[in-house]
């Protein structure tokens, strides 16, 4: 399928991206890696040219489903957002995805509906690059990531993005043969957007033992108005059966978030006050992932209840603003259909407002055979939401 001429295109960029982009990530120490500016000799890609290219070489490919930027339901939010439109500081585009590992797609899921040439790397990975330059996110959180060193850090670094990487202990990816290394979960930010100013590499615990689970949490500083914020992806423990250790693996979360969010904002007294954090909320919060949980489970209803202040983005499609959509994920397995909510933007309601939001495709979008398929790369879907620094006046009052 797809066009040889533009195939050949985006590989010879591919190809300048690894031939100049910096290895042996795997040893990332964020005291000593040069957060301000890019790789040395890395070539620039334009984001247009790649985004023309990915859609030419999937030309004989349906069309993925159009998804529109919606405001959310709730009348305080759409004028906080009009309000916003009005201010000179651009709002912060935030995507998070499982994207599907190859490795699991091709060698252990099992997606019976899905035709395995669909699942074929070298078209697949062009759909999950569309998806991204289609919305060009600040922020990128990405989950299932096995192909980071030889696609997506290469091409990422070559449209101005930084990133890292944490793999999974015990990744399955490993028990697959011809498998491309474990996979695991990566943090992209926009170079000229944010500085680094830490980054914290965590292997989640539960009952006071190691997991499989990890999360990477970087604090950023915005360049154009000086104000932190920390940004976390996680992927926790999936399978029903699984419930306690996912709850335990979110309170462990938690704890070091509120470590990494307090330590953050003592030591800048710059980051605290409006928009900011204090020194007792810490450094404001977006929390981005795959946390194989519904909203019925109790680590959801802990990071409802966190004294972190958190809120869930997505619930602001509904009416109500009080409900989460009817699925992020939606597969075919052997064992039976399943259509979850289990992916999630979490964010400090009391620092962020929400402006818009990527809506949910409908079940006829998604399609009879469901995910993934030819038209979409991965069974989650992914999530994308507009977020800006409330302005002092916006700030919920704290009762004392």
């Amino acid at each position: 399928m797809g066009s040889s001429s533009s195939s050949s295109r985006l590989f010879g960029t591919l190809a300048q991206t690894l031939n100049s982009a910096p290895l042996a990530q795997q040893d990332y120490d964020p005291e000593h890696q040069d957060s301000d500016q890019d790789p040395e000799g890395l070539e620039q890609a334009d984001p247009d040219q790649l985004l023309k290219e990915c859609e030419e070489i999937l030309q004989n490919r349906p069309a993925r489903p159009h998804r529109d930027l919606v405001y959310p339901a709730d009348p305080k939010h759409q004028h906080q957002y009009r309000n916003n439109e009005q201010q000179q500081t651009p709002s912060i585009r935030v995507m998070t995805w499982n994207i599907l590992a190859q490795a699991l797609g091709e060698g252990k899921d099992g997606f019976v509906q899905c035709p395995l040439d669909a699942l074929n790397w070298a078209e697949r990975k062009y759909l999950i690059l569309e998806e991204i330059l289609t919305y060009r996110p600040d922020i990128l959180c990405l989950q299932e990531v096995d192909h980071y060193y030889d696609t997506f850090q290469p091409i990422l670094a070559s449209l101005g993005y930084h990133s890292t990487f944490l793999p999974k202990p015990w990744s399955p990816c490993l028990d697959v043969a011809s498998n491309n290394g474990p996979d695991g979960c990566a943090l992209f930010y926009r170079r000229a957007r944010f500085s680094l100013l830490h980054t914290s590499h965590l292997r989640l615990s539960a009952m006071m033992l190691p997991t499989n689970q990890v999360a990477i949490v970087q604090t950023l500083r915005c360049r154009e108005t000086g104000q932190r914020l920390c940004v976390a992806v996680t992927h926790l423990k999936a399978r029903s059966g699984w419930e306690r250790l996912r709850g335990a693996q979110g309170a462990d979360l938690l704890q070091s978030l509120k470590a990494i969010t307090s330590r953050a904002a003592g030591s800048d007294p710059a980051s605290r006050g409006p928009g900011g954090g204090s020194g007792t909320e810490g450094v404001p919060l977006i929390v981005c992932g795959d946390f194989n949980a519904e909203p019925s489970e109790d680590v959801y209803r802990r990071f409802m209840s966190s004294p972190l202040g958190l809120d869930s983005a997505y619930k602001l499609l509904s009416a109500d603003g009080q409900t989460e959509p009817a699925y992020t994920t939606w597969k075919i397995r052997p064992s039976g259909e399943s259509c979850s909510t289990l992916d999630y933007i979490w964010y400090s309601h009391g620092a962020f407002t929400v402006d818009t939001l990527l809506d949910i495709p409908t079940e006829e979008q998604i399609g009879p055979d469901r995910l993934p398929s030819y038209h979409y790369p991965s069974d989650h879907l992914s999530l994308l939401c507009d977020v800006s620094f409330r302005e002092p006046r916006d700030q919920p009052h704290r009762l004392m």
